[in-house]
């Protein structure tokens, strides 16, 4: 298995995870919120919005594509913050922070 197969295989987990946890449905942002310089948008977003269209998307992409991994990503410790102001159960943030430290740990390594 490629290593994009294996990333392909974590953001469906992710999105697994995402639709367990009730964040997986939700309006797409405004065009314009993509524009933003801040890191995960969150200028112009909720984090479960930049997860789904913005992360996940860039990364389906790159797997499409096969292309070269980006040098790090570490977007797990963001996701624990974020879910534990929003008062997620535990189950959940310890099951959303684990599909995204895998898919941060495939992009860093490769």
């Amino acid at each position: 298995m490629t290593v994009h197969d294996e990333l392909e295989q974590a953001l469906r987990e992710l999105e697994s995870t995402m639709k367990a946890a009730d964040m997986w449905r939700m309006e797409r942002p405004a065009p314009e919120a993509f524009d933003s310089a801040q890191p995960f948008c969150i200028d112009t977003m909720a984090l479960p919005q930049w997860l789904r269209f913005v992360f996940i998307a860039r990364l389906e992409t790159l797997v499409e594509a096969r292309a070269p991994m980006p040098a790090s990503c570490d977007v797990a410790p963001a996701v624990d913050a974020y879910l534990i102001q929003e008062g997620a159960k535990t189950s959940e943030r310890v099951l959303m922070c684990k599909a995204v430290e895998r898919i941060d740990q495939l992009v860093t390594e490769n």
